[in-house]
């Protein structure tokens, strides 16, 4: 099973957009995926249909205890399940802070006696930030994806994710590699000089050498509007650009993950 992250310490870089939109079209392409909702704004768990139960349950309340794994999943459709984030993830996020092994939570939640022998990959949802639940999320994956608007407060954002990478690698998850960097709402056509010094910087960057990926995601108004409806980027509008470039984007995820 691989278990991957979006992440960055900024918000409004469509990171929570790449989670969703990867995580359906590696479903569309017949492979069994989880999506695990960490991030407390729960934008990702907003998408999906609100479950039938009146008592929410979700990633917060497994890491508390209060229910299982197996109880909290919910699957939406054949080959896809999701672990929601419900409205008291920030509040459970403080009291998993102050728990002294919190780092391997999610790791131990997602190896341990994990019930779905048919997920081949579990998609992780992080926080804008670098607190508990990106921490956990982080040490619990193989390979942690970038997305990076071409801009300067972004790309600082990125720095300092990479460098709690380096740590978190050292320290407590030896498997873990940054195995992508990509830029959102960008392409080499867009007629913006800012932004293409900005992504020139980077890919010239010696530390980043071979990270940056091919697949760039455009601006595209049918993202938003495909969240907003409820349903994937492919079955909103299978021919719009963001549906192509997410497409592109996951063939990318799956040849760095081998499957």
């Amino acid at each position: 099973m691989h278990i991957i992250s979006f992440a960055n310490n900024k918000g409004g870089v469509g990171k929570t957009t790449s989670a969703l939109a990867v995580a359906h079209t590696l479903h569309a392409q017949g492979l069994g995926v989880l999506l695990v909702d960490a991030d407390p704004q729960a934008n990702a768990s907003k998408t999906f249909a609100a479950p039938a139960s009146t008592v929410p349950a979700g990633l917060g309340e497994v890491l508390e205890g209060r229910c299982s794994l197996a109880e909290a999943l919910e699957q939406p459709a054949p080959g896809l399940w999701l672990l929601r984030a419900t409205s008291d993830l920030a509040r459970q996020e403080k009291v998993l802070g102050s728990q002294p092994d919190y780092v391997f939570a999610l790791r131990e939640l997602l190896t341990e006696r994990f019930p779905l022998p048919a997920v081949q990959v579990v998609v992780l949802d992080t926080p804008p930030n670098l607190g508990p639940l990106t921490v956990a999320a982080l040490v619990a994956s193989q390979h942690v994806f970038v997305p990076l608007k071409p801009e300067f407060f972004a790309s600082e954002g990125m720095t300092a994710l990479l460098a709690m990478v380096a740590r978190l690698r050292k320290s407590f998850a030896p498997q873990l590699r940054v195995s992508g960097i990509f830029f959102t709402e960008y392409a080499r056509s867009y007629r913006r000089a800012l932004h293409h010094q900005v992504v020139a910087s980077i890919e010239q960057d010696p530390q980043l050498t071979g990270l940056v990926l091919r697949t760039t995601i455009r601006e595209n108004v049918a993202l938003p509007e495909s969240q907003s409806m409820g349903q994937s980027i492919h079955a909103w509008s299978p021919s719009s650009n963001g549906a192509s470039d997410y497409r592109e984007l996951s063939n990318e995820i799956r040849a760095i993950l081998a499957i």
